[in-house]
Parts: structure tokens; sequence; C-alpha cells
């Protein structure tokens, strides 16, 4: 069973990498449709969730498929936060939610029993 995971695993860490690089070919070869707008950065934060999903399966550690996801949230809503110009209301909290999230995960790494 263990090696069936590995497989789930990679194949959804190599999906989550395909969104994050290129969202609109992934959506052209999944869905017949490039995306566009929104979708975008829709698809490539879905796709930082499918490489946490994989490290987190492939490494049985739910806190490092969680610190993985949010620090790589954080990092890009706010890269495209400075760099798109187009920002929701909630972004920047979304940002500071995940920010802190990330600290308190990282922390949490070094705990007993964590994972």
């Amino acid at each position: 069973m263990i090696r069936v995971l590995d497989l789930a695993a990679f194949g959804e860490m190599a999906t989550g990498l395909a969104l994050v690089v290129a969202p609109s070919l992934v959506g052209q070869v999944l869905l017949g449709e490039l995306l566009t707008g929104p979708a975008v950065p829709t698809a490539r934060v879905a796709g930082i969730a499918l490489i946490a999903l994989g490290v987190a399966c492939w490494k049985n550690s739910r806190l490092i498929g969680m610190l993985i996801y949010s620090a790589a949230v954080t990092l890009y809503l706010a890269w495209f936060g400075l760099t798109d110009g187009s920002t929701g209301v909630l972004l920047w909290p979304a940002i500071a939610v995940h920010a802190v999230l990330s600290v308190l995960l990282w922390r949490g790494r070094h705990t007993p029993g964590a994972g």
C-alpha cells in the first residue's frame, strides 16, 4: 500500500507543480479551455495545495504538509498582491493569517509527537 501512496503523492506533486508553473496549459489539457483572469491565481493556489498534499502523504507528516502549504500560499499571495495590483478585501488579511500559521507550524515541528 505504501508504494501506491507514494505513486499517488508524486502524481499529485507533479500535477501541482504543473498548475503552479503553467496553469493555463493544464486547464487546456485537462478541461479543454485555457485558464484566464482570476482562474490563473486560483489554479496556482490549488497547485500549491496539491504539492503540500503530496509531500504530506509522501513524508507521512500532516504538519510538514500544512507548513509547506501555508508558507507557500503566504509568499505567493503576497507576491501576487504586490505585483498584480488587483487585491480583494481579504487578500492581505489572508496573507497575515497564513504568515502567522506558518510561524506557528514552524515552531510546532519541534514539538514531540507533532506530525
